[in-house]
């Protein structure tokens, strides 16, 4: 599976969800385009163990990224964009009045390793 993951990706991922639908408008489109190359960077210097590069000659040893490594990135580029609507950490649902959204999510930080959930390192 090439690295990174897409925009289209992305989309599919997000499908289900309010907050993008499968044909956003290009202004959305680059939205969700900015969201993403910022989770790939994220997770390429938070995750430095795999192989993101096929051409680099100091990642050939490592490993490609893995399926639940992907999917972390697209669902923490899906909550990026989900939050910059809330940037006081509220959300408005015409059903059920305001609500919060967390700053975190452990379902992605488990994906990703990152957190609580990192590998303990001796060092």
């Amino acid at each position: 599976m090439a690295w990174p993951p897409t925009v289209d990706e992305l989309k599919l991922d997000m499908a289900g969800s309010s907050t993008a639908g499968l044909s956003p408008s290009p202004d959305e489109a680059a939205r969700l385009q900015q969201v993403l190359d910022a989770a790939v960077a994220f997770v390429e210097r938070a995750r430095p163990d795999f192989r993101y590069d096929t051409t680099d000659p100091d990642q050939i040893n490592r490993p490609d990224p893995t399926a639940d490594l992907r999917l972390g990135t697209l669902r923490m580029a899906g909550r990026w964009h989900t939050r910059r609507r809330s940037p006081d950490g509220m959300i408005a649902v015409p059903e059920f009045g305001g609500s919060r959204v967390s700053t975190f999510d452990s379902d992605i930080d488990r994906l990703l390793r990152i957190g609580r959930h990192q590998k303990p390192r001796v060092g």
